[in-house]
């Protein structure tokens, strides 16, 4: 099953290269339900990952100037300061046993699990959902202002959610900096993927002393996601990543269901 949880990487990353947003989320799922490590070690292996993945994908937004400085430290403070907190004291005091509902008990590692299938469902309708909808968004927004509280806001609530469940967050991230920030939609792909570089990488550093690390199998498997960037990347040049989104999102919300059905029903 490794062998397959690699081969996912690498179809991980080009998704990252092909969209930009949402292909990380199912790091998680590949690292517990392939390769067998345990949800909140996932987490963990995930941050560093996506966070590994994140900055060289970002690193050509860089080289062509599509990222936003003051957006990136405005929506990536409250973001740095949320992960931190939420993996160095809340994530590692979350009891291991939670509750009984009847007699299905709720653990700490199912409690991840769901909440990430959950995030799922909602990255599956951003992408589902017509670019229309999108435009009638914008529109809406054309003429405010850049809203400063409002992205602070949502970088302190992203930040949490990452802490938690250790996914990168750009489905969430990216429509808010293009609705929020105005970034034209290619400047807040680049400067999603910088604030998802920096806060996979705090979220993975607060981490040291709570467990061991494979570092061996972490760094084989982010090679092998980053392999799949760089492909997606060249394909992005042939490849409508807008056209595929939709598929991808039914497909994102497929697994979300079948991971609340594994974890509540099938554990």
């Amino acid at each position: 099953m490794e062998y397959l949880g690699y081969i996912a990487a690498i179809f991980i990353g080009i998704l990252l290269g092909l969209i930009g947003a949402g292909g990380s989320i199912l790091t998680i799922p590949v690292l517990v339900y392939l390769i067998g490590v345990e949800p909140v070690h996932a987490t963990s292996y995930s941050l560093f990952i996506v966070g590994a993945s994140a900055f060289i994908g970002g690193l050509r937004y860089m080289k062509n100037n599509l990222i936003c400085l003051r957006t990136m430290l405005v929506f990536g403070i409250p973001s740095i300061i949320s992960i931190f907190f939420t993996r160095k004291y809340l994530l590692h005091r979350i009891p291991d046993h939670l509750f009984y509902i009847g007699s299905m008990e709720i653990t700490k590692s199912a409690l991840l699990m769901i909440l990430l299938a959950l995030l799922m469902i909602v990255a599956s309708y951003t992408m589902i959902r017509k670019p229309s909808s999108v435009r009638i968004d914008l529109h809406k927004h054309n003429n405010e202002q850049y809203r400063y509280f409002l992205i602070f806001q949502q970088g302190f609530l992203v930040g949490i959610l990452v802490g938690l469940v250790g996914a990168g967050g750009g489905f969430l991230i990216i429509p808010a900096l293009v609705v929020l920030a105005k970034l034209p939609m290619k400047k807040a792909v680049g400067t999603s993927l910088a604030i998802i570089a920096i806060n996979s990488s705090v979220g993975f550093l607060s981490d040291f002393g709570e467990h061991q690390f494979n570092w061996n199998f972490i760094l084989i498997f982010s090679g092998f996601a980053i392999s799949g960037i760089i492909l997606g990347s060249y394909l992005s040049k042939y490849i409508s990543g807008t056209k595929l989104k939709p598929g991808f999102g039914w497909f994102i919300l497929v697994m979300g269901v079948y991971i609340i059905s594994k974890e509540l029903f099938f554990s």
